[in-house]
């Protein structure tokens, strides 16, 4: 009997034990097992940056395209076989210089018929008038002459325009590129006989941020780089997209830029930079300082020792610093590394400055 009250005892005792670990845990951070004392926690080590009012460069950063400032595809405008290709591959041509010929042999046959007739008409029409002086012919017969003779003249001026259509001229001042016919050959007018570009000034074209539309104009220069080569090249803005393209929400560029050395080539990728002048007085803090939050973006900075989070609107950014436009003033000591490892209200000790 002794023994079956002193298991239920111990049962008892068991249970209690659980139910109290259940119920009442035992408290982090307690005297017990060597912890601190008053549960007070170990500080972060971090490092800090102290803000200060800066005069920065508005500079934007923008990828584009390079385009010839004029191309055309050279096709015919009637169909016929080529008699004259006077095409010399990646030669300079001067405008009006004539580059393909088709065969205008039946073209020139009417035109030549039609100048007779015209001519012969002309010949009738002034002896009508004469006769008309005398009363020899009525009104009505000189008419229908001057009808005859203006419709033949019509014609003339059809059969020179059928033959212009058979002569591929150069449109403007520019650069050959390689043809895809040979003399002989049959084309219609949905043949590209070669192309051409004017290279010596090229289009570049590239998006930037809407933010930017009212601070853009016509005039303002761009420096433009690309891998091929070490040079930096100059523009100027030619023109700005009236409209922001609604499915990026950016704003389309164009800019001229010389290229007398042939260095840049169109189709080539490109940097952007476009200088938009000083900002005075602005704050930049390390980029990696900034942590982005569901609602938008905040740093953490202390004060007596405490870490607190405040949060802030961005700017500019460079490779190592960003703009903090609102959100932080000069002199505030902002968190810059051990970020990860603390929260709002915890203690910090400061390890390095700058």
């Amino acid at each position: 009997m002794k023994i079956k009250n002193l298991v239920i005892l111990i049962l008892v005792i068991a249970i209690l034990l659980i139910l109290k670990f259940i119920f009442f845990p035992p408290v982090e951070g307690s005297t017990q097992h060597g912890g601190q004392k008053g549960g007070m926690k170990q500080p972060s080590i971090v490092s800090v940056y102290i803000t200060k009012n800066e005069t920065i460069e508005n500079t934007i950063f923008a990828t584009g395209s390079v385009y010839a400032n004029e191309e055309v595809e050279l096709k015919p405008e009637i169909s016929g076989k080529v008699i004259k290709l006077n095409i010399n591959e990646g030669s300079q041509v001067n405008k009006g210089d004539l580059l393909v010929k088709i065969n205008d042999a039946e073209f020139q046959a009417q035109l030549k018929k039609a100048q007779l007739s015209k001519t012969l008409a002309e010949t009738q029409l002034s002896r009508e008038k004469e006769l008309l002086k005398i009363n020899g012919i009525s009104q009505q017969e000189v008419d229908n002459s001057q009808n005859k003779a203006n419709s033949l003249a019509a014609d003339v001026e059809y059969f020179h325009s059928q033959i212009a259509k058979t002569e591929i001229k150069a449109p403007f001042n520019g650069t050959i590129g390689l043809r895809n016919i040979s003399e002989g050959a049959f084309v219609t007018n949905s043949t590209i006989v070669a192309t051409i570009q004017q290279v010596n000034f090229l289009k570049i074209d590239f998006f930037v941020s809407e933010r930017y539309a009212g601070q853009l104009k016509k005039g303002s220069k761009i420096e433009i780089s690309n891998e091929s080569s070490n040079q930096i090249f100059s523009g100027t803005i030619e023109a700005v997209e009236p409209k922001i393209d609604l499915a990026t929400r950016t704003l389309k560029v164009r800019a001229i830029c010389q290229n007398h050395q042939g260095l840049l080539f169109p189709g080539a990728f490109v940097n952007v930079k476009i200088g938009l002048g000083n900002i005075e007085n602005t704050i930049m803090i390390p980029t990696e300082s900034v942590i982005p939050v569901l609602k938008g973006k905040t740093v953490f900075i202390v004060k007596n020792g405490i870490a607190e989070s405040v949060i802030v609107e961005t700017g500019i950014r460079t490779d190592k610093m960003i703009q903090i436009t609102k959100g932080i003033s000069a002199g505030d000591t902002v968190i810059k590394t051990g970020i990860m490892q603390i929260k709002p209200g915890a203690p910090v000790k400061i390890s390095g400055l700058k």
